[in-house]
C-alpha cells in the first residue's frame, strides 16, 4: 500500500469517528464542555479583575495622573504642577487630551483640613474639582445619594455619607472648613452642603469632600494657575501605561518637570492581582484539560483495541506503522476539531448573554472591597480572546496527546500474531 500522501489517512481517520457514534459524541461533548468551562471561568476571572480596576481607578483616582515630580506621596500643598509659578492649565489639559488613548481630563487641587459642624469636627481630604470636567473623568458625582454636585462658583461642598453622619449634617446645612494655606496662613470659611455621596467604602466616605476648584484655591491661597493634579480617563485602563510613556516628555517640557503616572504605578497592588489572575487562567486551562486527557485516552484505547485486526491487515498488505500512527492521530485531531467547534457554539451565546446581563448577587451579600477598590456582588464576565485561543489550542493538543499512547500501541502490533488471534 502506498504511503506517499496523507490524504487517504485523513479520510480514514475522519470516517473512523463514525464507527461508534455514541462514544464519539460523549467524548466530544466532554471536551466541548471542558472548553466551555475554561472560557467561562476565565471570563469570570477577567470580569472580577476588570471590576476591581474600574472601581479602583474610576471612582476618583483616574487611570492616569499628571503631577509635580515630588508631589507624591506626601501631597505637600506647595508642590503644584509647574512649581510655585504654576503653569498654563488649559494648554496642559489639551496636551494630555490629545493622546489617542485619553477620553477626558480634569484639574484638581488637594488640601488636608478640618470640617466642623457645631461641636463635631472631622479630618478631611479636600478635593477641588471642576464640576464640568470631573464627571468625565471620575464617578464621584454619580455616587450622590442626596442633593446635587457643588456649583462651580459657589461655596458649596459635597461630602461622604459617613462624614455627614459623623457631623450630623444634611443637605443645605453649613459646615466650617479650616485648612493650612500655601502662604502660611490658616484658611477658613463657611460652605453649604450641596450633596452627600456614597462610594461603598466607609473609609473614603468618611475622609473625602469635594468642592469647586476655585473655592479651594481661594481657601488655600493658591493662584488659579496652580493645581496639584491633572487626572485623565482612558478608553481602556490597560492603555494607560502606553499613554503615560507617550505623554511623559511633552508634559515635562510644558509643565516644568511634571511627571505622568498610570494607575499601574499609582496602584501596583491592583496590577499584581491582575497578573496573578492572568496566571490562574493558565492553571485553570491546565487542570481541566489534564483531566480530559484520561477520558480521551480511554476512548482512543477502546477504539484501537476494537480495530487491532484491521490495523494488522493494513500492515500485512504493506501499510507502514507510521501510516497506522498517522491514522489514529488524524482521528484524534478530527475529534478535537469537532469538540472545539461544539464548545465555541456553546460558549459564544452564553458569554454574550452573560456579558450583557450579569447576575446580581446583591440580594445574597453586600459589596466588598479588594485592595481599596469596591467590588460589586455582580458576576461580571469579560471577553478574554487570548484565553479562548489558549483553551482552543489546549483542547486540540489534549486530543493529540491522549491519542499518542493508543497510536503507538497500534503501530507496534505484530500482524501475524494479531491475525492468528494472539
Amino acid at each position: 500500500m502506498a504511503d506517499r500522501s496523507s490524504g487517504p489517512w485523513i479520510r480514514v481517520g475522519w470516517r473512523n469517528l463514525g464507527r461508534n457514534r455514541r462514544r464519539t459524541v460523549i467524548t466530544a461533548a466532554g471536551l466541548a464542555f471542558g472548553y466551555f468551562a475554561v472560557v467561562l471561568m476565565n471570563g469570570l476571572i477577567a470580569g472580577m479583575t476588570a471590576e476591581m480596576i474600574d472601581n479602583g481607578t474610576g471612582f476618583l483616582m483616574g487611570q492616569l495622573q499628571v503631577h509635580a515630580a515630588d508631589y507624591l506621596p506626601q501631597r505637600s500643598i506647595h508642590e503644584t504642577i509647574g512649581g510655585r509659578a504654576g503653569t498654563d492649565i488649559e494648554a496642559l489639559l489639551q496636551t494630555v487630551a490629545a493622546d489617542p488613548a485619553i477620553e477626558a481630563t480634569a484639574p484638581r487641587v488637594y488640601a488636608g483640613g478640618l470640617v466642623s459642624s457645631g461641636e463635631a469636627t472631622t479630618a478631611s481630604m479636600l478635593v477641588g474639582v471642576d464640576p464640568r470636567l470631573e464627571p468625565l473623568v471620575s464617578r464621584i458625582f454619580r455616587g450622590i445619594v442626596r442633593g446635587r454636585p457643588p456649583g462651580p462658583d459657589r461655596r458649596e461642598i459635597l461630602i461622604g455619607e459617613e462624614m455627614a453622619r459623623q457631623l450630623a449634617v444634611a443637605v443645605g446645612d453649613e459646615v466650617v472648613l479650616v485648612a493650612p494655606a500655601a502662604d502660611g496662613s490658616l484658611g477658613n470659611d463657611l460652605f453649604t452642603v450641596s450633596g452627600i455621596f456614597r462610594s461603598g467604602m466607609v473609609e473614603l466616605d468618611a475622609l473625602y469632600a469635594a468642592l469647586p476648584i476655585g473655592s479651594l484655591q481661594a481657601l488655600t491661597a493658591l493662584a488659579p494657575e496652580r493645581v496639584h493634579e491633572i487626572a485623565a480617563a482612558t478608553s481602556d485602563p490597560w492603555q494607560a501605561r502606553a499613554a503615560a510613556g507617550r505623554l511623559g516628555e511633552g508634559v515635562a517640557a510644558l509643565a516644568g518637570g511634571a511627571t505622568v503616572q498610570p494607575w499601574t504605578e499609582l496602584r501596583p497592588e491592583m496590577l499584581d492581582y491582575a497578573q496573578l489572575a492572568k496566571g490562574w487562567s493558565v492553571v485553570v486551562i491546565a487542570i481541566v484539560f489534564a483531566i480530559a486527557i484520561f477520558g480521551v485516552a480511554n476512548t482512543m484505547l477502546l477504539a484501537t483495541f476494537e480495530r487491532r485486526r484491521e490495523f494488522a491487515v493494513l500492515m500485512a498488505i504493506g501499510a507502514s506503522p507510521l501510516s497506522v500512527l498517522r491514522t489514529i492521530l488524524w482521528e484524534a485531531l478530527a475529534l478535537g476539531a469537532i469538540s472545539l467547534v461544539a464548545g465555541t457554539l456553546i460558549s459564544v451565546p452564553v458569554l454574550i448573554w452573560w456579558h450583557a446581563a450579569p447576575p446580581d448577587l446583591g440580594w445574597l451579600y453586600g459589596d466588598f472591597t479588594m485592595f481599596g477598590a469596591l467590588i460589586r456582588p455582580v458576576l461580571r464576565v469579560e471577553y478574554d480572546p487570548s484565553s479562548a485561543l489558549w483553551a482552543g489550542g489546549a483542547l486540540v493538543l489534549t486530543a493529540l496527546l491522549a491519542a499518542l499512547y493508543p497510536a503507538a500501541r497500534a503501530a507496534r502490533l505484530p500482524p501475524a500474531d494479531t491475525l492468528a488471534g494472539d
